[in-house]
């Protein structure tokens, strides 16, 4: 293997949203900093379970809507 192309690898400290800490092992940061989540397994739909639902920003999704109504999407 190579000397001197592989990144640092070091223990940093991860805080999740509920404010549960636990220590584990990176190349994010340097040795002893804090990475702190603002998503993560705890909170997000996609673990979770929870309603996701579509945000209609200019009305896209109201005019994707009207533009496929006949099909019976």
């Amino acid at each position: 293997m190579k000397a001197d192309i592989h990144p640092d690898y070091h223990n940093i400290k991860v805080v999740m949203t509920d404010g549960t800490e636990y220590f584990t092992r990176s190349t994010w940061g340097s040795e002893g900093d804090t990475m702190n989540l603002d998503i993560d397994p705890t909170t997000h739909p996609a673990w979770t379970g929870g309603q996701q639902g579509l945000m209609d920003r200019g009305g896209r999704v109201s005019k994707f809507k009207n533009k496929f109504a006949n099909l019976g999407i």
